[in-house]
């Protein structure tokens, strides 16, 4: 496994249980968040060719809602920074390996 996918998810399950400790006792608002990152979990687990590109897409809109958060709900700060830290982390670890792919040294190109 690769360190990219393996940071992947390991932020992917902490994103789950920030959700389960902050939504606790929001059975809906645990279903709207949670919901996807187990099924993003899955994929990437799975190895779906996908699944990275969905996490990251995800990830802007859980960035979104953490400022959002943090800016308009003071009790909830800290969950909403846990939140917006986690969403970045989510975008480079999906992002490396494309990345990687796109500034990797060619060897198969033919010399003139």
């Amino acid at each position: 496994m690769s360190k990219s996918r393996a940071v992947l998810m390991l932020a992917l399950c902490a994103l789950i249980a920030l959700y389960v400790f902050w939504f606790k006792e929001k059975t809906v608002a645990l279903a709207v968040f949670a919901v996807p990152v187990v099924l993003l979990l899955l994929g990437v687990s799975l190895k779906r060719r996908t699944a990275g590109f969905w996490s990251a897409l995800f990830a802007l809109l859980w960035f979104s809602h953490g400022v959002m958060v943090a800016w308009t709900r003071a009790p909830e700060r800290a969950y909403a920074w846990a939140e917006i830290v986690l969403a970045v982390v989510i975008v480079f670890a999906a992002s490396i390996p494309g990345m990687q792919s796109r500034f990797a040294k060619r060897t198969d190109t033919p010399s003139l």
